[in-house]
């Protein structure tokens, strides 16, 4: 399958990546693991009713993240897209059709200033308003309470929270006094596996995830939790654009059959999979790279970036003076190359994650920072 891939990209002029980053949408998210090629080779060969195989990916879901409903949304942005055109307009199909024009309706909500990031982009795309809350001091518990009044519809929470922001335990305490739902964006938070079955354990009404965390399509992602707002969201998806000729927000948001049955196999597998094993394989894998990147002159590799007790990531420092070029201007070169090899760059640092690398991509890093050397030396 990998070599016949690159030959397809190979044949259309566009270079691989070695990916050293991380799980991006930008580089296509996941590997997806052979027996979620198979479950969506199989889901191809025939036709089913999407409405029916959403309903029954929900249940699947939502037995396993101890939810009253899910949905298979096409990722975590279109998740947040969904949730936040629920808690505004709940069943009401009339205001379904008019969203994002929400004048009239409950549609603020309600975001600590400390939890801001660029996907919260997706709250205003269901074209609500951002009631922000805090400062760069943090945010109180009396700042959330203030901000409540009638056209609140939802309180947006950034999982797993920040250290001067009020946590989740104090805002679903906030919510629930005054009956407002709240939206957790955990789109990333998959490890351990006890965190996807957590927020809505705790009483968040809403839950995202995205699948490329999990192994699964980088186009899929999970909207979970109480069930009359997910059945909300659910009446705004493409699919029911088409089966009950609901004029909805979700028509763009589009999934196959192969990415709905895809994202349930990858969560089952997910869920049931030893992780220690595999991130002791990326232990394995960064430890050999780190070892051999530091028998390079100028180069200084050190292990980090913990998971679940076992290190995964190599932070790298060059000496310029030694190496020939600073840590800017080797991520560049990296880049520039054939294969491309991504890495990530924090300051003078240079990150480099085992968690997306594949067979042969240690020896295809060494390879380019002994290049980068030589060329210099």
């Amino acid at each position: 399958m990998g070599l016949m891939s690159l030959s397809i990209y190979e044949k259309m002029g566009v270079r691989r990546v070695v990916n050293a980053r991380g799980r991006m949408t930008l580089l296509g998210g996941s590997i997806l693991p052979g027996e979620i090629i198979e479950a969506m080779i199989e889901a191809n060969k025939c036709f089913v009713d999407l409405e029916e195989l959403q309903n029954q990916a929900g249940k699947i879901i939502a037995e396993l993240l101890g939810a009253e409903d899910a949905i298979v949304t096409s990722g975590a942005f279109s998740a947040l897209v969904l949730a936040t055109a629920a808690c505004m307009t709940r069943k009401d199909t009339s205001l379904m059709e008019k969203v994002p024009f929400t004048e009239g309706m409950r549609n603020e909500v309600i975001i600590q200033h400390g939890l801001r990031v660029k996907y919260d982009r997706a709250v205003t795309v269901a074209g609500a308003k951002f009631v922000e809350v805090g400062d760069e001091n943090g945010t109180s518990p009396e700042d959330i309470e203030r901000a409540i009044n009638d056209r609140t519809a939802a309180i947006h929470f950034l999982a797993p929270g920040k250290e001067n922001a009020v946590p989740l335990p104090e805002v679903l305490k906030i919510a629930k006094k005054h009956n407002v739902p709240v939206i957790v964006d955990a789109a990333g938070q998959v490890l351990p596996v006890e965190n996807m079955r957590k927020y809505v354990s705790m009483g968040a009404d809403l839950v995202c995830f995205g699948a490329k965390y999990f192994d699964g399509p980088n186009s899929a992602g999970i909207l979970c939790g109480k069930k009359d707002l997910v059945e909300a969201a659910k009446l705004q998806t493409f699919i029911c654009f088409e089966s009950r000729n609901i004029r909805a927000l979700g028509r763009g948001m589009k999934l196959d059959r192969q990415e709905i049955v895809a994202t349930v196999v990858a969560l089952q597998r997910w869920m049931n999979m030893d992780h220690k094993a595999r991130l002791q394989e990326q232990h394995r894998r960064i430890e050999r790279l780190a070892a051999e990147l530091n028998k390079i002159p100028g180069v200084k590799a050190e292990l980090s970036g913990e998971r679940l007790g076992i290190t995964t990531t190599a932070h790298v420092k060059l000496d310029a003076k030694v190496f020939g070029m600073s840590s800017q201007e080797a991520v560049k070169a990296l880049d520039d190359g054939d294969p491309r090899i991504w890495v990530g760059l924090r300051d003078e640092t240079i990150i480099i994650n085992a968690d997306t690398l594949v067979e042969g991509d240690e020896e295809r890093i060494i390879d380019g920072f002994k290049r980068l050397c030589s060329s210099r030396s």
